[in-house]
């Protein structure tokens, strides 16, 4: 008899997950299990917002699957999907068709812009790590091309649009570098301009205590950060952004962090799909198709309390241990546990040695709060390749980060 099929599709959180703790669990004649990524690394997410404004090496966000996977366990297929048949449990990639009797969906996000008009053309976004490269290079671009240009003030005028995670950790990040970038391309600090746009009243993550989210903001705007809250973006344009209230803001650099999607394949596959991302079981399988896993941001997970819980990077790598038990429990016969989701707190960075969170229901702020947040990143580090691959990335980061945080010989 053969053995079980197995496809994961993408090496995010929740695929990269299902797939190491597969080969730590299985045995080796329990199934055939295949991880399919379009790069032949993993990155985190939650650490681009560093490299986009320039203050880590773009290296620090990833690593290498070969690192991580035990190619006698996991093939490793290096491809891009380009289509799903969930009816015919058939993927089809660039280069190749794969079979499967099970499938686990974890393809991440895409950017969603609400519909406003000049987003997608004008406005750049924080989702891979060559858009991130792109980001920073266009940053000292504007830096050099305003020395050249200097009656053009838009060209250190820096919009992002979106106060939550992304946007407020970028913010933060942006605004330390800018005395580094201002040395090294002879500019008055003064001349910068970094204005965060949110639609709705408040800045920084949602579900932070108000006090926390004043003492954020007042971080932020002793470093320059000015906010327009209440304002939502109405059109993006190759100038700037128009807002709701008719203001036009002149500004060479638009970075949109407003929202995600998931991705477009699972609606083209058939699947029933509310901003791009499907409801899924108390096991976190289609109730389409129970033989298809989702994690991540392709995915939808209710709450006790009937209301979706946000997509991020923790409740990912949390339906990735769960998905790859179910997987072996599936194949021995045995009964599938449902997911429960365990919020073990949240921390977001407001540049360097400053941030605020909650673990838990207890409160965090300032060089509490980042060295939190380094241990946060710390644990995953941990989680997916040992005490390696922590010394591994603590020893490069070491060599890149007084380079990034101040002018280079």
């Amino acid at each position: 008899m053969s053995k079980p099929k197995v496809v994961i599709l993408g090496a995010g959180y929740g695929g990269l997950v299902t797939a190491i703790r597969l080969q730590k669990q299985m045995k080796a004649s329990e199934m055939d299990v295949t991880l399919v990524n379009k790069h032949d690394y993993h990155y985190m997410t939650t650490h681009l917002h560093m490299p986009a404004a320039g203050t880590d090496h773009h290296d620090n966000a990833r690593v290498a699957i070969a690192d991580l996977i035990d190619e006698r366990k996991i093939h490793f297929v290096k491809s891009t999907v380009s289509q799903i048949f969930p009816e015919e449990k058939k993927v089809v990639l660039g280069d190749r068709d794969l079979s499967y009797d099970y499938l686990v969906i974890g393809l991440g996000s895409e950017t969603e812009t609400f519909g406003i008009p000049g987003m997608n053309e004008y406005a750049m976004s924080i989702k891979s790590i060559n858009s991130v490269r792109f980001i920073r290079q266009h940053i000292e671009y504007m830096f050099a091309k305003s020395k050249m240009e200097p009656k053009r003030t838009e060209y250190l005028t820096f919009v992002v649009g979106g106060a939550g995670f992304t946007g407020t950790e970028f913010v933060g990040e942006l605004a330390d570098r800018i005395p580094v970038l201002s040395r090294t391309y002879d500019v008055d600090p003064s001349a910068v301009k970094i204005i965060n746009i949110e639609a709705s009243p408040s800045a920084l993550p949602p579900g932070l205590p108000e006090d926390l989210v004043e003492y954020g903001m007042e971080v932020m705007r002793r470093k320059g950060v000015q906010y327009k809250l209440s304002a939502p973006i109405k059109e993006c344009t190759p100038d700037g952004v128009m807002l709701g209230n008719g203001e036009f803001i002149r500004a060479g650099t638009v970075v949109w962090s407003g929202g995600i999607r998931g991705n477009s394949l699972l609606q083209q596959a058939g699947f029933d799909v509310q901003r791009g991302r499907v409801k899924v079981d108390e096991c976190l399988r289609s109730y389409q198709y129970p033989d298809v896993f989702i994690t991540g941001d392709c995915s939808i997970v209710m709450s006790p309390q009937g209301t979706p819980y946000p997509a991020n990077a923790q409740i990912a790598v949390q339906q990735g241990y769960n998905v790859a038990r179910n997987l072996l429990y599936a194949v021995r016969g045995r009964e599938l546990k449902p997911f429960a989701y365990d919020f073990k707190g949240t921390v977001a960075s407001l540049g360097r040695g400053e941030a605020v969170g909650l673990l838990k229901v207890k409160k965090v702020k300032g060089k509490f709060a980042a060295l939190l947040k380094k241990v946060i990143d710390a644990r995953y580090l941990y989680l997916i390749g040992g005490i390696p691959l922590i010394w591994k990335k603590m020893i490069f980061k070491q060599k890149t980060t007084a380079r990034n945080y101040h002018v280079p010989n």
